[in-house]
């Protein structure tokens, strides 16, 4: 496409859409062409920025088709057209950009646990340090177990829901600050290390894996999902690429923040596994084949819709139209 000459082609239905937008009253014959013009100026916003990219004649016609949206629906998209594209293209798309990040922090925190449980397991004086060998040997048969066990389900689950939930969301949220994400990561992968480490020693690893694995599969990868978002908005301000870096900041910010809702949800699932099947008199394998289940679902939501939807063009960033212009320019 020669967006020179692209432009000046249509530069004069775009003048009429943006005086039109800005019209405080409209008669009958200028809204029928409001809507048209809006119509037609989606569809040249689409095919500029698929052949040329960003540009300064594609940012005023997203500045225009944003007004003009606003003059005639006075609010944005139906909620009932919205939450089906949210979740069929949107929140898929923002999840399936982050799987390799996501395994990077799985990879890192699975090793520093393991690590951790290992050199308080190899090292008595280490153990030690945890507490007086009554007081672990009270955790190892009662209280890790009792955990599960010692509130009503229901109120468990709520409570492990917005704990793991307020997490997910700060990891997302402070992210920008690329010293938060590695804090939870670590604190994290230490706990776990710590329960680890005092199950085995007093010869009750399989308990610590059948009370862990049912919720925690699903519970865990949700929380290096959130990590991965933090960590993304994060390098989008220290890399930017060719886009700057507020640019980038808002693009990365609108797209993540959709997985914070969708974390929500599978923290939810997480939560009612933990509440009601973790502590519940199933076989052990049953247990966690449940867990597992859920886990492969929330995958497949990830890995094959994701990828479908990414391919597909989008990002989980907001619509051109929705979002405006993505930098200001002159005149």
């Amino acid at each position: 496409m020669d967006l020179d000459a692209f432009t000046a082609a249509h530069s004069g239905e775009w003048e009429r859409l943006a005086w039109l937008a800005r019209k405080r009253t409209l008669d009958g014959r200028e809204a029928d062409e409001l809507i048209e013009l809006f119509q037609t100026g989606s569809a040249q916003l689409s095919a500029m920025t698929s052949a040329a990219g960003p540009s300064v004649p594609a940012e005023r016609l997203s500045i225009a088709l944003a007004r003009a949206r606003l003059r005639f629906t006075g609010a944005a998209d139906n909620p009932m057209q919205a939450i089906p594209r949210f979740f069929v293209l949107q929140l898929p798309a923002a999840l399936y950009r982050l799987r390799w990040v996501t395994v990077a922090v799985a990879f890192a925190t699975i090793l520093i646990a393991v690590l951790f449980a290992w050199w308080v397991d190899a090292s008595p004086a280490v153990l030690a340090t945890l507490g007086q060998s009554a007081d672990l040997k009270k955790l190892v048969d009662h209280d890790f177990v009792d955990y599960y066990s010692e509130n009503p389900a229901a109120s468990f689950t709520g409570q492990v829901w917005t704990n793991n939930a307020w997490i997910a969301a700060q990891c997302i949220a402070f992210g920008i600050t690329g010293a938060y994400v590695p804090y939870v990561v670590l604190q994290n992968a230490v706990n776990l290390g710590v329960d680890a480490a005092a199950m085995f020693a007093y010869g009750r690893g399989d308990v610590f894996f059948s009370y862990v694995l049912p919720h925690g599969l699903l519970e865990l990868t949700s929380i290096f999902v959130a990590a991965a978002a933090g960590l993304r908005i994060f390098w989008a301000w220290v890399a930017p690429g060719p886009r700057t870096r507020g640019r980038a900041l808002a693009e990365e910010g609108r797209a993540l923040f959709t997985v914070a809702v969708g974390l929500t949800l599978s923290l939810l699932v997480s939560g009612i596994i933990e509440g009601f099947v973790t502590p519940s008199p199933l076989p052990v394998w049953a247990k966690i084949a449940i867990g597992a289940v859920a886990l492969a679902a929330f995958l497949f939501y990830m890995l094959v819709i994701g990828r479908r939807a990414h391919l597909a063009g989008e990002t989980g960033d907001l619509q051109a139209a929705d979002r405006g212009a993505t930098q200001l320019v002159a005149g």
